[in-house]
């Protein structure tokens, strides 16, 4: 199995529960938010990432990536930062009770 089939049921989730919470109040608020988060996840993810590798703490088979790379970093690596910053305000929007209407 590679990675990017690995990375997609993790991206599916994300997407779908993002969209479950189109309709609450403060949603643009809450993507603005989150792409911040994941911009600043992306640079620590490609700094630490490639400093990680290039010391040689960890490698990838190359026949399981991808191809793309940020320096160093499988492309792969930077998806689940990205899921992360979008779908935990997501679920706990989604665990929050609706306000009164």
């Amino acid at each position: 199995m590679t990675y990017p089939l690995i990375v997609l049921p993790f991206a599916v989730a994300t997407v779908a529960v993002v969209l479950a919470t189109a309709r609450r109040p403060r949603f643009g608020t809450r993507m603005a938010a989150s792409g911040l988060a994941a911009a600043a996840l992306v640079v620590l993810t490609a700094l630490f990432d490639n400093l990680m590798i290039a010391a040689g703490l960890f490698s990838y088979p190359p026949e399981h990536l991808s191809g793309l790379r940020i320096g160093l970093a499988p492309i792969e690596d930077f998806s689940y930062a990205v899921c992360a910053a979008f779908a935990v305000p997501a679920v706990l929007t989604l665990l929050t009770p609706k306000e009164p209407a």
